[in-house]
């Protein structure tokens, strides 16, 4: 199994990013998946998160309405659209997968959100 993420980058705030995690050795759509991030001096948290199967979303209150998660089952990819970025979404994004009974981790991707 492995995720790997892309995507990250230094944004304006206000800004659009997308990221992506390309998952290789299960089926994304069979597994819960989701987006965390770590600011510096902060714990991880779960910014957003998508179901197997049918695909329900549930995001963090402080990203509602600006962040979207979603995945492409032939791509076997997650993706993560940033809008109205600000400076405090700046953080490591880091891919989720659990599948199997077992937890996957990426090795992150950094965003930074600065004039």
């Amino acid at each position: 199994v492995q995720l790997v993420e892309s995507g990250g980058g230094l944004v304006q705030p206000g800004g659009s990013l997308r990221l992506s995690c390309a998952a290789s050795g299960f089926t994304l759509n069979l597994s819960v998946m989701r987006w965390y991030r770590q600011a510096p001096g902060k714990a991880r948290e779960m910014v957003a998160g998508i179901t197997s199967g049918g695909g329900s979303t549930n995001y963090a209150d402080s990203v509602k309405g600006r962040f979207t998660i979603s995945r492409d089952n032939a791509k076997n990819t997650m993706y993560l659209q940033m809008n109205s970025l600000k400076p405090e979404d700046t953080a490591v994004y880091f891919c989720f997968a659990f599948t199997s009974g077992r937890s996957y981790w990426g090795l992150g991707t950094q965003v930074t959100v600065s004039s």
